[in-house]
C-alpha cells in the first residue's frame, strides 16, 4: 500500500473521525450529567462542580462533534479532563487502573492532540475556512 496515499489521503480523515467518535462519547456523559440520558442516578446541583462539567461535556462535545471552534474547544476540555484526574482520581491512587482515571487521561491527550492539529476535512471550521 503506497504510505504517501495513507498520508494525504486516510491521515486527515481518520483525523475527523477520531474527532467525531471522541466527542459523541464525551458528549454522552454530559448528557447523562445534565439532561438524565442515559439515566443518572442523581443529578448533579446546577453550579455545583460536576454540574459544570456536565455542561463542558455536553456544549464541548457537541461543538467538536460538528468541528466547529476545534482547537479552543479542545483546549478547554484537554484542561478540563486534566483538573478532573488530578482532583477525583489521583488521590485515589497512583495508578490509574485503580483510580478509575484513564478514560479522563486519555481524554486529555486526545483533546490536546486536537487542539493542536484541528478537526480534520470533515469539520465546520474547514469550510469556514474554505468560504474566507
Amino acid at each position: 500500500m503506497n504510505t504517501d496515499h495513507l498520508q494525504t489521503i486516510w491521515a486527515p480523515r481518520i483525523l475527523s473521525i477520531l474527532r467525531i467518535v471522541a466527542a459523541l462519547i464525551f458528549f454522552e456523559h454530559g448528557s447523562q450529567k445534565l439532561l438524565g440520558f442515559p439515566a443518572h442516578p442523581s443529578p448533579p446541583a446546577v453550579m455545583s462542580l460536576s454540574w459544570i462539567a456536565g455542561a463542558l461535556e455536553l456544549v464541548g462535545g457537541a461543538l467538536l462533534v460538528l468541528g466547529l471552534f476545534t482547537r479552543p474547544v479542545a483546549f478547554i476540555l484537554s484542561g478540563e479532563m486534566a483538573f478532573a484526574y488530578w482532583l477525583s482520581h489521583a488521590p485515589r491512587s497512583f495508578f490509574p487502573v485503580l483510580n478509575g482515571g484513564d478514560a479522563a487521561i486519555l481524554y486529555c491527550f486526545v483533546f490536546l492532540y486536537l487542539a493542536f492539529a484541528g478537526g480534520g476535512p470533515w469539520s465546520l471550521d474547514t469550510r469556514r475556512s474554505e468560504k474566507g
